[in-house]
């Protein structure tokens, strides 16, 4: 598929809670049907970057547009094409599975929920869950729950916060695979958060790193660690972690 439509776009986004700025003047580019990733060591301004794409946080300064729409002024306009997962997000633990789906399927408005909620149950491996109470699963099942909640509503426009973080290695290669999939064959844009690198040179089209809020490098996984002189996106997360030192990608622009 042609990666050719913007379907967000950043210029100058700043974000300032009293004297700490979480977001230092970045922009980027979000191109449709890519999976992007949006990476750097914890406090590098991630979280508060998704949150102001999705209209949750009003940014200091700067312009953010989503499908060409503020994300702050024309939420009714965006909510039906855009959706969000996070590994710490959690659904009322009371209700069982399916019920928190329905319950999401019918705010959503879908026509067919029922055949909707069973294909993402299975799709997901949670249709032998479905039936117990949402506080009884584990965390990696509670996970895969948050991530069948996201696309019940078919999204053009998908926003994951580590939505591995918490799998074991057998499922979190079955949410990458499903995930890989919908994206393949719904043309799904996915701006994705993670600090596991061998995941994102997986499956991430360009990544971009955020280091105390401002942009360091952005491209394909490869460009980005070539410009740091390294041999894997793992090398430059520790380089950066560690050391803080983003000379090398500076010179290399």
């Amino acid at each position: 598929m042609p990666l050719t439509d913007d379907v967000i776009v950043v210029e100058g986004l700043t974000k300032r809670y009293k004297t700490v700025t979480a977001l230092d003047g970045f922009s980027m580019r979000v191109r449709k049907g890519e999976i992007y990733g949006l990476l750097g060591p914890n406090g590098a301004g991630k979280t508060t970057a998704l949150h102001v794409l999705m209209g949750v946080l009003t940014p200091t300064a700067g312009r953010v547009t989503v499908f060409g729409h503020s994300p702050f002024d024309d939420r009714e306009t965006l909510a039906p094409r855009v959706n969000f997962s996070s590994a710490y997000v959690q659904m009322p633990f009371n209700l069982s599975a399916r019920q928190n789906l329905d319950i999401f399927a019918r705010l959503y408005g879908l026509p067919d929920r029922t055949n909707k909620i069973e294909s993402l149950l299975a799709a997901f491996k949670l249709t032998a869950m479905a039936k117990s109470k949402t506080g009884s699963l584990s965390s990696g099942e509670q996970t895969r729950l948050n991530l069948c909640k996201a696309l019940l509503n078919d999204p053009d426009l998908l926003f994951l916060d580590e939505p591995t973080a918490s799998l074991d290695p057998d499922i979190a290669d079955l949410v990458r695979r499903t995930l890989h999939d919908f994206q393949k064959r719904k043309g799904l844009t996915i701006v994705y958060t993670s600090h596991n690198m061998a995941e994102v040179e997986t499956l991430c089209d360009r990544v971009l790193f955020l280091h105390r809020g401002k942009a360091i490098t952005e491209g394909t996984p490869k460009e980005v660690a070539d410009r740091f002189k390294k041999d894997s996106l793992e090398k430059v997360f520790i380089h950066l972690a560690r050391t803080g030192d983003v000379m090398d990608a500076e010179t290399s622009r």
